[in-house]
């Protein structure tokens, strides 16, 4: 599923650009991390029965594979967007509070992948000699990450892709204008996602997982 909506995504991408509109690719990277969140759920066979356990997560931005984001806004006006965004987001549970919960993995580390449409409002050339344009942003979507679940008394493991729930996005930030066509940003990026996987073995797992970024980036208009 992840590998068609990236093709998808790059589909639209590389779509022709309206008539009369900017098209703006953005490409970052930066820290993200995640507060603690509750886990709630059955364990899997053998194990069986229920769980809920208060999860610390940590974001380990910059292991591989690392967290990054793609783009793509459509603006409209001068001041107005609309467009698409996908964000390799990771979450690794704490190793105590896993052990704790009766888990020996406990992670979304090929991504808490999260795709958003999402609408933009900015203000053009506010500062730095017109080179300067913040921006806030907001998107809804969904929450597509790789689980990774295991047991510590055994038993099967769960390791994959699957679509979990709703997720939403907000943005605020500032983009440098290098010229015509070129621009780095800046920019805070908070996302939600509630997550209700299925365990191989019988089992669930479901946690309202928030993250907290800090991004650096490279922007393309034509």
């Amino acid at each position: 599923m992840l590998k068609r909506l990236k093709i998808a995504l790059l589909a639209l991408l590389l779509a022709p650009a309206p008539a009369l509109a900017e098209i703006e690719l953005n490409v970052y990277t930066g820290y993200q991390t995640a507060p603690h969140s509750r886990i709630n759920g059955t364990y899997p066979a053998p194990v069986g029965g229920p769980f809920s356990a208060l999860i610390g997560w940590k974001g380990k931005s910059f292991s591989p594979p690392p967290y990054y984001g793609v783009r793509a806004t459509w603006w409209q006006t001068p001041r107005l967007g609309f467009g698409l965004e996908f964000s390799h987001n990771k979450v690794y549970a704490d190793p105590a509070d896993m052990a704790a919960a009766g888990f020996s993995r406990l992670e979304m580390t090929d991504g808490l992948n999260i795709l958003t449409a999402n609408a933009y409002r900015r203000w053009p050339g506010q500062w730095g000699n017109g080179a300067v344009s913040p921006y806030v942003g907001a998107g809804i979507g969904v929450a597509i990450p790789h689980v990774e679940v295991t047991t510590a008394a055994g038993g099967p493991a769960t390791f994959g892709y699957q679509y979990t729930g709703p997720a939403a996005r907000l943005t605020a930030g500032a983009s440098y204008k290098i010229n015509d066509r070129w621009s780095v940003f800046g920019e805070y990026q908070f996302t939600w996602t509630d997550n209700e996987a299925d365990l191989d073995g019988g089992g669930s797992l479901s946690s309202r997982i928030l993250n907290n970024a800090i991004n650096l980036g490279v922007g393309f208009s034509f």
